[in-house]
């Protein structure tokens, strides 16, 4: 015996299939950002070829065996420009922001600021934007620029 499903029938069951799926799949995605570093905001000031940047993180710092050990600014196709070593964890200064530069692009150059635990590698969620347009959030796939995780300048420790 053939089954025969009216249309409605079948939205009715896979609506909620779907709904679920959603819901997992953002939960996840929000486990997954909790348990990572990330780039709550950025700011610059200064000139072309010479900004400064201020970056706010939050990173799950537990002292010196799990902590933010340093932010980047990088070009959208994943070059280094600059990175900012953290020497220290702050596991009672969340978020908290550090300054660095002289970062040497220009006003229009789009860059992406991410952020690196010592023990768990690059956050996804970084910021993305220009000095003269300012900074939106954008989520990276967990292995863009990961070569760069090897690259100089690293940092030598974590001081208490």
């Amino acid at each position: 015996m053939a089954l025969k499903l009216k249309f409605y029938q079948v939205v009715l069951f896979i609506v909620p299939l779907l709904l679920v799926s959603i819901v997992s799949c953002n939960s996840q995605n929000q486990e997954a950002q909790e348990n990572q570093v990330i780039v709550e905001m950025v700011t610059t000031s200064g000139i072309e070829d010479d900004y400064t940047f201020s970056v706010t993180l939050r990173s799950p710092d537990l002292g010196c065996q799990q902590y933010a050990d340093w932010w980047e600014v990088i070009t959208v196709d994943g070059k280094l420009i600059y990175r900012r070593i953290l020497t220290h964890s702050h596991v009672n200064e969340q978020p908290f922001t550090r300054s660095g530069g002289k970062v040497k692009i220009n006003s229009n150059q789009e860059v992406i600021v991410r952020a690196h635990m010592n023990n768990m590698g690059y956050g996804v969620q970084a910021m993305i934007g220009t000095t003269k347009s300012g900074f939106q959030t954008k989520l990276l796939e967990k292995d863009f620029a990961e070569l760069l995780e090897a690259t100089e300048p690293l940092p030598d420790g974590c001081t208490h």
